[in-house]
């Protein structure tokens, strides 16, 4: 990959979420459809395609981080409004669990 300058860097932002409503997408066999609060009036949509390594249901009320300030896509007829961080190798995926507990909408960096 291309190395970035700081300010690129900086133009993205990391968010903690809470995961209040996840469900698997039956017409996909790697998307989940998760409702979450980043601490704003509503809760924003996020389709991510880690249903082969999570269950909906042990993700529900779990907090993450996720790219808040992408541009929203159309998934599955419906807008996704941001993206979760996670790390990869081969066919694993591994979801970042914060280790401290830190209000939804609070900064990462």
């Amino acid at each position: 990959m291309d190395e970035i300058k700081f300010d690129d860097f900086a133009k993205v932002e990391f968010k903690v979420g809470k995961i209040k409503k996840c469900e698997k997408v039956i017409e996909s066999e790697k998307l989940l459809r998760m409702e979450v609060d980043f601490g704003e009036k509503t809760l924003r949509v996020v389709y991510a395609g880690i249903a082969k390594n999570y269950e909906a249901d042990d993700l529900i009320n779990k907090k993450t981080v996720f790219v808040t300030n992408v541009k929203p896509r159309k998934i599955m007829g419906e807008l996704s409004e941001a993206m979760i961080f996670a790390g990869s190798s081969e066919e694993k995926i591994s979801i970042l669990l914060l280790d401290k507990n830190l209000p939804v909408g609070a900064e990462v960096y």
